[in-house]
C-alpha cells in the first residue's frame, strides 16, 4: 500500500505515525481514517497509532464531525485486540478535540491519550523516542 507523505507505518514496531501539516479538516481526518482501516484489513494484526500534530496550525473541524468519526472508529474496531493511540498536541483547539476523542473511545479497544511531551508518548506506546521523531525510517509498508 502506498501511503500519503504525512503517514508512516513502522511494521517492525507495529506503529502508524500521522503528521499533519497546516490544515486539519474533515478531508484530512477521512484520509488518515481510510489508511488506518485499509491497514487493519490488510495486516489483520493490531498496531498502535501516534499523531504528531505540532505542525498543524489551522483546524476546520466541528464537534459533530469529531463525535461522528470517533463513534465510527469505536464501532469499526469493536471486538479487536486493544491498541493505543497517542496524540502529541499543544494547540489549544486541537487539545479540546483530542480530549473529546479520549472520552468517546473510553471503554473501547482503542485507548487514546493526549500528550504534550514526545518522550512521555513514546514511553506510553512502548517505543524508543527516536522512532517518533521526524525522519525516522519506516520499515515495511
Amino acid at each position: 500500500m502506498k501511503l500519503p507523505p504525512e503517514i508512516q507505518f513502522h511494521e517492525d514496531i507495529r506503529l502508524l505515525i500521522y503528521r499533519p501539516h497546516g490544515l486539519i479538516d474533515e478531508a484530512a481526518i477521512n484520509k488518515v481514517t481510510s489508511v488506518i482501516e485499509e491497514l487493519e484489513a490488510e495486516t489483520q494484526a493490531p498496531f498502535n497509532r501516534f499523531s504528531d500534530t505540532l505542525e498543524a496550525h489551522e483546524i476546520e473541524l466541528n464537534f459533530r464531525y469529531v463525535i461522528h468519526i470517533s463513534l465510527h472508529r469505536r464501532l469499526a474496531y469493536a471486538g479487536r485486540a486493544p491498541v493505543k493511540s497517542a496524540i502529541l498536541v499543544t494547540e489549544p483547539t486541537l487539545v479540546h478535540y483530542a480530549r473529546l476523542l479520549v472520552l468517546l473511545t473510553e471503554g473501547s479497544s482503542i485507548k487514546v491519550r493526549v500528550f504534550q511531551d514526545r518522550k512521555e508518548a513514546a514511553q506510553w506506546l512502548g517505543v524508543a523516542v527516536d522512532r517518533l521523531e521526524m525522519g525516522s525510517n519506516p520499515r515495511g509498508t
